[in-house]
């Protein structure tokens, strides 16, 4: 099937509504986006299977946005089961919060970590067709079911990011597959302020206290760092003070954060046992439409 051309802004094209026969796609940090008339969604053609920390790790790290891995429970995988050799051509991963209170504030009667999960990625190659990633989540939300977890938490993050050099690379989330699933929609999350690094991706707060601390994975994150042009850590100094000279050396950005869309899913076989699990946090209409305006350098 020929991929239809159709003229529009690919670089700087935001989240289309749900009603769009647009659908964004990625590879190797880098979207576009694929329409319903290339064929649409064949369900047939794929399969969810688990799979293993290593592998989900390293297509996250590959072609994810954030270019960061989070700490996981649950990774599942989409293939293409119409080929030999089925390839990996999307994953998603449900895990731990930075907090508890991300998952109990939003489904206080759930055990946090067991019973309820935040959705942590959920990235589809561009090979994927359009309408893939709602039938790829409704298998993973069935899965979960079966492993004893009864509600979801998923962010939408709706700041756009670019590059030091001006290259857009994630063009803002408003949360579309969520809402097209029927995720409710609670609002926004906490606002902060992130730094953002010259490539585009974000040093959130649990990468820069691995740091301070030296806690597990603090290498990862100082490597990181050293490859876009921080100076490599002396013996023995301090290492919040070398965190706060490494990220003025690579030239990272103090930027606003208004908070990610918040969207809750309670799991369950029937509307009935999904109506039973408390929802936290009031729904709040209307659902967003359009990702943030790009926030300046603070």
């Amino acid at each position: 099937m020929i991929p239809v051309q159709q003229t529009l802004p690919f670089e700087d094209l935001p989240e289309v509504p749900i009603s769009s026969s647009w659908c964004q796609r990625w590879r190797q940090r880098q979207h576009s986006w694929r329409h319903v008339s290339e064929g649409g969604f064949d369900a047939h053609r794929y399969g969810v299977e688990r799979i293993s920390e290593k592998d989900a790790e390293a297509f996250v790290r590959e072609h994810h946005y954030s270019a960061s891995y989070p700490a996981a429970v649950h990774r599942f995988g989409l293939y293409d089961v119409s080929v030999d050799k089925p390839p990996l051509s999307g994953v998603a991963v449900f895990g731990v919060p930075v907090s508890p209170a991300v998952l109990t504030k939003a489904l206080p009667e759930l055990e946090p970590y067991a019973e309820s999960l935040e959705c942590s990625r959920f990235v589809l190659l561009d090979e994927c067709p359009a309408n893939s990633e709602s039938w790829f989540l409704a298998r993973c939300h069935a899965e979960l079911l079966a492993s004893g977890v009864r509600g979801v938490v998923s962010f939408a993050d709706p700041v756009p990011r670019r590059t030091a050099s001006g290259t857009l690379i994630m063009p803002g989330h408003c949360g579309r597959i969520y809402q097209a699933t029927n995720g409710i929609y609670a609002g926004r999350a906490t606002a902060r302020t992130i730094k953002l690094l010259p490539d585009g991706t974000v040093l959130n707060d649990r990468a820069a206290q691995k740091v301070r601390r030296q806690e597990q994975g603090h290498q990862y994150v100082e490597a990181r760092l050293i490859a876009l042009g921080a100076p490599v850590p002396r013996a023995g100094c301090d290492p919040a003070v070398w965190l706060r000279e490494a990220l003025t050396a690579i030239g990272a950005r103090t930027v606003r954060h208004r908070g990610a869309h918040r969207f809750i899913f309670p799991l369950g076989r029937n509307r009935r046992q999904r109506a039973r699990i408390k929802i936290g946090i009031d729904a709040r209409p209307p659902h967003p439409r359009r990702p943030d305006l790009e926030p300046a350098a603070l």
